[in-house]
């Protein structure tokens, strides 16, 4: 038999033995129990509706924008939500902002941190088996024996070896820590749909704003102008000496009062502008070559209203809170096991030479097999300790997860009743603006005609001013309600087609609601 002959046949037996250990651990792995509560989902809430009065019809203001809209139960939301205003300006924007914008990008980068931590954990399943490689030079006394055969008192030894260990998870301690971190990775799967559904609402908020802040601009300048036109008016009354001096400063005062609140309107739009830009990724020095005008925006006449029951599961951040209870829900787990033996086995092969090339000579290689079993008997009190903590921490999430679905029942809540009487607030501020706009015009011809005074006109104008402002706000609400609306329902993340954020990330996979899952 030659030398190679001699370490092939060694290795195979060495690998053998290793092989048999495995499937031994294998089968010894699957007898293990998993102590600790068993994670169900919470019980769903029994509440019929989301108000004790709720109104399924919103009256019309008679205006592009202020149509009526009336609510569908149960209609399913799309997963670009923010189609229902058919604007292509605000799906470009949107588009962009979902490239580009960095808490999406961070959110992405925590999903995958969460799932590779998840990943690592799972790896306790297994055995770990490590090669380890060693040389030394090494010079024996001369007052002392030599311990090679051939009496060097200077010679190298090398070692070669695989170290096998496994940690019997008999108690299930690994799998309930697997179990918590798949939780937490869930839990960051959705809050990274959070922040997509965070993202989108505020770019739709911004955009309507600035078309507010636009239209209450024009509609100020538009008021100056007026006033600049009577203040003309009257000063030629004042020269033929029809009124006095006093009037025409009177008008220089209301007109220098309604100029002093444009800046502050040109400033907020300002600010929307650079709000809009920092959305999608962009520095504020750069140009936004989207203007947005409430003229430009839809309002859907038909909105979604899912089920209580099914809005819970629909919500994000409600999601995400379940998540993190099922994440404390294991932890008791791992904290209940941790009070029990922990039992590890320990394999090991290897061979030593004094040479490389007779590292697997016969008679060269050893072995060992070894099990450890440590328990714990005293050590103060600080695992049941940290029993009650995870207790404590279970209960935590709980109250947690309950008081995210309050807050849930709560926004939908608040944004019906917000369509329902901010739709009759815009109706009342059309016809309250019509009529200022008829008693303005009445006023101004009389006035030109010298049957009335110029106090009746100022009245008359700042009556219109406020009307006009007012009724711009009430139309720029009924969007802004819209959008809050498709978001407190959840946004339709379960509908989407393909993943916004960049492909090698991986698109999240969160659980869609179970009747919403789609084939």
């Amino acid at each position: 038999m030659t030398l190679m002959t001699i370490r092939q046949s060694n290795l195979r037996v060495a690998m053998g033995g290793l092989g048999r250990l495995l499937v031994v651990l294998a089968a010894v792995g699957l007898v293990g129990c998993t102590l600790g509560p068993n994670f169900t989902q919470p019980d769903a809430l029994n509440s019929p509706s989301y108000l004790p009065d709720p109104k399924t019809d919103f009256v019309s203001a008679g205006i592009p924008g202020g149509e009526a809209q009336r609510i569908v139960h149960d209609l399913d939301i799309p997963g670009r939500w923010w189609g229902v205003f058919q604007s292509s300006q605000l799906n470009g924007l949107i588009d962009a902002a979902l490239r580009a914008n960095p808490d999406i990008r961070a959110a992405a980068a925590s999903l995958k941190a969460a799932r590779e931590n998840a990943r690592a954990q799972r790896a306790t399943l297994f055995p770990t088996i490590q090669g380890g490689f060693g040389a030394s030079q090494n010079q024996t006394p001369s007052s002392l024996s030599s311990v090679t055969a051939d009496n060097s008192y200077i010679y190298g030894l090398f070692t070669l070896g695989l170290t096998l260990t496994y940690n019997l998870d008999l108690w299930g301690a690994n799998r309930r820590q697997i179990e918590s971190l798949d939780a937490l990775a869930e839990a960051q799967c959705f809050q990274l749909e959070g922040a997509y559904l965070s993202l989108t609402s505020n770019v739709v908020a911004a955009a309507i704003l600035e078309a507010s802040l636009r239209a209450q601009t024009e509609a100020t300048q538009r008021v100056i102008a007026a006033q600049r036109e009577t203040l003309a008016i009257l000063r030629r009354q004042s020269g033929l000496g029809e009124i006095s001096g006093a009037d025409v400063v009177a008008q220089e005062a209301a007109l220098a009062q309604v100029e002093a609140s444009l800046p502050p309107l040109q400033k907020a739009l300002a600010q929307q502008r650079n709000l809009l830009v920092s959305l999608i990724g962009r520095l504020p020095s750069e140009q936004l070559a989207e203007q947005f005008r409430l003229s430009d925006l839809r309002l859907p006449e038909e909105l979604p209203l899912s089920l209580p029951s099914q809005m819970v599961r629909q919500r994000p951040d409600v999601r995400a809170a379940e998540a993190n209870l099922h994440s404390a829900s294991a932890l008791v787990g791992v904290a209940t096991a941790n009070q029990f033996p922990n039992i590890t086995i320990n394999a090991g092969i290897n061979t030593t030479s004094l040479s490389t090339d007779t590292l697997f000579g016969p008679g060269l290689a050893g072995s060992v097999v070894g099990v450890n079993i440590l328990q714990t008997i005293i050590d103060g009190g600080a695992l049941a300790a940290k029993k009650r903590a995870a207790q404590a921490g279970l209960e935590q999430a709980d109250a947690q997860y309950r008081s995210t679905v309050i807050t849930a029942f709560r926004n939908v809540a608040d944004t019906l009743r917000a369509l329902e009487y901010d739709a009759i607030t815009l109706k009342a501020t059309v016809n309250a603006e019509r009529a200022a706009a008829t008693s303005l015009a009445i006023s101004r011809r009389r006035l030109e005609l010298g049957e009335t005074t110029y106090i009746v006109v100022l009245t008359a104008e700042l009556l219109y001013q406020q009307a006009v402002l007012n009724r711009v706000q009430a139309q720029a609400a009924r969007y802004t309600d819209t959008a809050a609306l498709f978001q407190a329902l959840g946004g339709g993340w379960w509908n989407r087609d393909s993943p916004r954020h960049d492909p090698k990330d991986g698109a999240p996979r969160c659980r869609p609601p179970e009747s919403r899952k789609q084939g």
